[in-house]
């Protein structure tokens, strides 16, 4: 397998290009995940991602450990690993002791990137997805982003950055920040290009990192499976000679940013490695910049009457 391309992130340590994501609804197997991670590394992988929501954490740390082991890979060095708390835990108070549970998970002294997942919280106590009952809070973004910094300071990770994160969001955290986001995790496909944001984070040099590049079914609470039943892309997949999934993966790496591949198939796993050495012609990327737009996931987990966002407008402040 051909390497995958990297960019150095404004902390001055590089990340590449393609990661593998661990999310799965529902919640996978360790043994399955395991499995998934080294025929992964087998293949190429070196960017892994996961979350204290996920339940993958020690999987991934068991794999990395049975890698290492195995001479799959010489050293922890040769991965980059990124990971997030919960909502439970976006509090001042909260950040470190979060992030020193997930490196014992993991079995690791340092992450390469901890970004916070939503730019929210709730009360302090179990991982759990906020309920109809569950009070939804505004974050403080000064202090959990201070928290974040001390992190990086502390050596505990290489670098920072968030997820679901608005211009105007990263306009709060940039405000008070000593450290900026080295990356904004979200959603980017075809059918949800984001270039108002993406264009944003350029000129902040923040990189952005596409999840859901092939549609959000099986990895989102709701979703749809919009980019995988698009008679646009099949066509040009066709014409091509490349599979669908390949098509939707180039066009996002050709719009500067990184992406997250999920799939713990290993025929999957290689085909969503095989898409850097061709490129879709000018027609091609025309047809699919003029497809109608629909974020797949609203975040209707985090929208409530009485909460800090009372609408999809509001949540994602009218980037909608």
């Amino acid at each position: 397998m051909g390497s995958v391309p990297e960019i150095i992130l404004s902390s001055g340590h590089s990340m590449p290009l393609l990661g593998l994501g661990t999310a799965s609804i529902p919640f996978a197997e360790d043994e399955v995940v395991k499995s998934a991670i080294l025929t992964a590394i087998k293949l190429g992988y070196r960017h892994f991602d996961t979350a204290s929501l996920y339940r993958t954490e020690q999987p991934l740390g068991d794999a990395i450990g049975e890698a290492l082991r195995h001479g799959l890979i010489k050293s922890r060095d040769e991965l980059f690993i990124t990971s997030r708390p919960w909502l439970n835990d976006n509090h001042h108070d909260r950040i470190l002791p979060a992030l020193q549970t997930t490196l014992q998970n993991l079995q690791l002294d340092y992450l390469d990137l901890y970004i916070i997942h939503w730019p929210l919280s709730i009360k302090p106590g179990n991982i759990r997805l906020p309920g109809p009952d569950e009070k939804i809070l505004l974050m403080d973004f000064e202090s959990v982003w201070a928290a974040m910094e001390e992190c990086q300071r502390l050596g505990l990770t290489r670098s920072i950055g968030v997820s679901n994160f608005t211009c105007k969001k990263l306009e709060q955290i940039l405000a008070s920040a000593t450290i900026p986001p080295a990356v904004n995790q979200v959603e980017v496909n075809p059918l949800w290009r984001q270039e108002k944001l993406i264009n944003f984070c350029k000129s902040k040099g923040i990189v952005v990192t596409a999840y859901s590049p092939l549609g959000t079914v099986g990895i989102s609470f709701q979703g749809n499976n919009n980019i995988m039943e698009c008679e646009v892309l099949k066509e040009i997949a066709e014409n091509k000679g490349k599979t669908h999934a390949q098509v939707c993966l180039r066009w996002v790496y050709e719009q500067g940013v990184g992406l997250l591949v999920k799939s713990f198939n290993e025929a999957r796993l290689k085909e969503n490695m095989e898409i850097f050495d061709w490129a879709l012609n000018e027609e091609e990327s025309k047809k699919i910049n003029q497809l109608p737009q629909n974020r797949g996931y609203p975040g209707h987990n985090f929208i409530s009457p009485d909460g800090p966002f009372k609408s999809e407008e509001e949540l994602w402040d009218g980037e909608i």
